[in-house]
């Protein structure tokens, strides 16, 4: 039954039988039979069927529900049975947002150096999509947004300014947000929750921010920002990753009411392998890390 759960996870990922056979590298007739079989096994329906998939059924719904739950326990037998055999092994599946992205490397880097029998796949997801793929037991552990109460704090999320060294505000030890917004900027779009998070620290400071320049990616955005012709509110950890660019500065702004924490997240059923990630972060210093990276990266009058 477990090989026709999974062929039932991925038509409900797919949502096309030809897909979802290829993704589980057997035939489509192979895939259809199976779902068949697993309706008579039930006693319910679970596909509704045209001439082409149209959608689950709301038994199908609560299979597919069970079907996540199942996969998901016998993944962690497998990860506790190899955990017994003292070589731990399997997928880690990680998901981050965007902008905690580039910190990934500071907690999977020591994760594959200590355990070098599991492999480690890493999604760029939004908050939203986080939550929704841990309920379904999709993901093992995440990085992400988190209010303090739930996960393990890895770091707040320090905001500074990159902005052209011939710019006057380049000169300055700190920068306000109200001088900030009158820069041409460079920013995320609203769709994603670092932009909202800047919208409200913009307005607890009076302001709005009216961006030239708006990316749905931090790649795309330090890409404009590296000509030189706008400025950008960057969160620290992305210095990891992309450093300041030739002809930039990086400037301190005005620490804001609220300060964003990014924390590590598991879902209700907690993998041997996400508890493994969670004890050798424990013994790491991921806030002090990025704090001596952002202090390489500011201007050196201002250390």
């Amino acid at each position: 039954m477990l090989r026709q759960l999974e062929y039932l996870v991925a038509l409900a990922r797919e949502r096309h039988f030809a897909r979802a056979a290829e993704a589980c590298h057997v035939s489509q007739p192979s895939l259809s039979a199976a779902i068949g079989k697993l309706e008579r096994e039930l006693g319910v329906p679970i596909v509704s069927r045209g001439r082409r998939f149209e959608s689950l059924t709301p038994e199908g719904e609560r299979v597919l529900l069970w079907a996540h739950r199942m996969l998901a326990d016998r993944d962690a037998l497998r990860q506790d049975l190899s955990r017994m055999r003292e070589s731990l092994s399997g997928v880690l599946r990680i998901g981050a947002i965007p902008t905690a992205l580039p910190a990934a490397p500071l907690l999977t880097a020591p994760f594959c150096e200590r355990y070098p029998h599991v492999r480690v796949t890493l999604e760029s997801l939004s908050s939203r999509e986080i939550a929704r793929r841990l309920d379904q037991f999709e993901l093992d552990i995440a990085m992400t947004y988190v209010d303090g109460s739930a996960g393990m704090l890895l770091y707040e999320e320090r905001y500074v300014l990159l902005t052209p060294a011939d710019e006057e505000i380049a000169s300055r030890p700190v920068a306000r947000w109200a001088d900030v917004v009158a820069l041409p900027l460079c920013l995320l779009t609203s769709k994603m929750r670092n932009r909202r998070i800047l919208d409200g620290i913009f307005a607890d400071a009076g302001v709005q921010p009216v961006p030239v320049i708006e990316a749905d990616t931090v790649a795309t955005l330090y890409a404009h920002v590296a000509t030189q012709k706008w400025s950008s509110v960057i969160a620290h950890a992305w210095l990891q990753m992309f450093g300041t660019p030739d002809g930039m500065r990086v400037v301190r702004i005005e620490e804001p009411r609220r300060v964003p924490q990014i924390g590590l997240v598991a879902g209700e059923q907690v993998s041997m392998l996400a508890r493994a990630m969670f004890g050798l972060t424990r013994g790491l210093d991921v806030r002090g890390e990025l704090e001596r990276l952002l202090h390489k990266n500011l201007d050196r009058r201002d250390l």
